[in-house]
């Protein structure tokens, strides 16, 4: 098994030129990044004070949506790849209209007060805002073909 492992990889730097912190400090810093953490706080709070029958069926799905908008953009964040980018970016998309589809139906069901609901609202708007600045930042110079024929042309 591990005679399978080149010693000899030229694109392996014993220097350490990489700076792991930095690179970390550049993801979890990031406005989209706090945004998001944002929204994962109002979530929690939300879903927290649905009555045990809507917490079971929303809560689970409300929260996913939102921790899945700083899990995708980390993973994004961490590789130049224009595709896997873009793929991440839609997963994105999806997740933050499902959430703030999910606001309405609670406001359908009034299990909260307008202005709470509005809050999840106006910051899933501050990071669509966010989101599009960071999109137009995609390099689609560097992009490998997975074969699957999305974001390669």
């Amino acid at each position: 098994m591990w005679d399978d492992f080149d010693d000899e990889d030229p694109d392996f730097d014993e220097e350490g030129d990489f700076n792991f912190e930095k690179e970390q400090d550049k993801i979890y810093k990031h406005p989209l990044m706090k945004k998001a953490k944002d929204i994962v706080g109002l979530t929690k709070a939300l879903v927290g004070s649905l009555d045990e029958a809507r917490r079971e069926l929303y809560g689970s799905m409300m929260l996913e949506d939102a921790v899945s908008l700083s899990s995708k953009f980390v993973a994004a964040e961490s590789i130049p790849d224009y595709v896997i980018k873009m793929e991440k970016a839609v997963l994105i998309k999806i997740h933050a209209k499902s959430l703030f589809s999910m606001s309405y139906q609670l406001a359908l069901e009034e299990t909260h007060a307008e202005e709470h609901l509005q809050l999840l609202r106006v910051s899933i708007e501050d990071y669509r805002l966010l989101f599009v600045e960071w999109v137009k930042g995609f390099d689609s110079a560097e992009k490998n073909n997975d074969g699957w024929g999305i974001f390669t042309d």
